[in-house]
C-alpha cells in the first residue's frame, strides 16, 4: 500500500519520492506490461511510459479512486495506446492455426500444478494480437465489446482471438504435460 504522504511528495515532484514510488510499483507495473509485450525490453519501455503518465496525472487522481487499480488501468491503457500506434507497422498475423486433439484431463491436471511464471512463459507462445485480447478478456476482465472498442476490431474478432489463444495454450500445455508424463514413467 502506497502512503498518501509519498503521493503528496510525488505531486511536488520530489525525485526521491518519485524513485520510491517507482520502486514500490515496479513489480505490479512490469507484470502488467510483460503480459502484453513479447520481450522484456518492450515491456520495460511500456512500463516507463505508463509510469510517466502516472506521475503526470497524479495530481488529477480523485482521492476516492483506489491508487493501485488506478495505476493498473493507466498501464493497460498505455499498452493499448502503443498497440494502436504500432498497428500499422506490425506485420499481419496469419489466422490459420493447426488444431489437434488433446486430452483435456491431462491439460487440466497439468494446469493445477503450474506456476504463474510458467504460465506467463506459455502465454508468450500465443501470437501477439491474440495474447493482447486474451489478457484483456481473461485476466483483466474486459468484455468483448470493450476490447473491440479499445483495439478497433469487431466483437467477433475479439472472441476469435480469445478462442485462438486458448487453443494455442491448450496445445502447448498438452504437449508439456505429455512430455512430463513420459519422462516420469519408469521403463
Amino acid at each position: 500500500m502506497v502512503r498518501d504522504s509519498l503521493l503528496a511528495d510525488c505531486i511536488r515532484k520530489d525525485p526521491r519520492a518519485e524513485h520510491e514510488l517507482y520502486t514500490a510499483l515496479y513489480p505490479m507495473m512490469m507484470s502488467i506490461c510483460s503480459r502484453y509485450e513479447r520481450n522484456r525490453q518492450d515491456a520495460s519501455a511500456r512500463m516507463n511510459d505508463g509510469f510517466l503518465k502516472v506521475l503526470l496525472n497524479l495530481k488529477n487522481r480523485k482521492p476516492e479512486v483506489p491508487f493501485e487499480p488506478w495505476v493498473c488501468r493507466i498501464m493497460i491503457n498505455t499498452v493499448i495506446d502503443n498497440f494502436r500506434r504500432e498497428r500499422e507497422r506490425k506485420a499481419h498475423e496469419t489466422m490459420d492455426a493447426p488444431v489437434s486433439e488433446y486430452a483435456v484431463a491431462e491439460v487440466n491436471d497439468y494446469l493445477r500444478n503450474m506456476e504463474a511464471e510458467a504460465f506467463a512463459a506459455l502465454l508468450q507462445r500465443v501470437p501477439e494480437m491474440s495474447r493482447k485480447v486474451f489478457n484483456l478478456f481473461a485476466i483483466d476482465g474486459f468484455s468483448h465489446v470493450e476490447i473491440a472498442k479499445m483495439l478497433g476490431i469487431k466483437e467477433g474478432t475479439s472472441k476469435w482471438h480469445v478462442s485462438h489463444a486458448r487453443q494455442t495454450l491448450q496445445q502447448a500445455i498438452a504437449q508439456i504435460a505429455r512430455s512430463t508424463t513420459a519422462s516420469t514413467v519408469l521403463p
